[in-house]
């Protein structure tokens, strides 16, 4: 167990960073699961914006790489053009 005050601290405040990174994260990748099992074009456009926006804030948040959410985003964005 830490035992300077300084130390207690950044680890509480790193739970609950951790927290909230997993929650956004989950949350993204649920979205992105939502979006592939779309099957027309009409409802995959708005969701594909919502992605792309939480895939952005993830990467300049660094909880995911910046360039696995632009790999997301292009595979996404090929699939939504690919509907129908």
């Amino acid at each position: 167990m830490a035992n300077h005050k300084s130390s207690i601290k950044r680890i509480r405040s790193n739970a609950a960073k951790r927290l909230r990174n997993r929650y956004q994260a989950k949350t993204t990748r649920t979205a992105i699961k939502r979006l592939r099992t779309a099957t027309e074009k009409s409802e995959a456009t708005p969701l594909l914006s919502k992605v792309i926006s939480m895939l952005d804030r993830l990467a300049k948040k660094n909880i995911i790489h910046k360039n696995k959410a632009s790999n997301n985003k292009s595979k996404l964005t090929k699939f939504v053009n690919g509907l129908k």
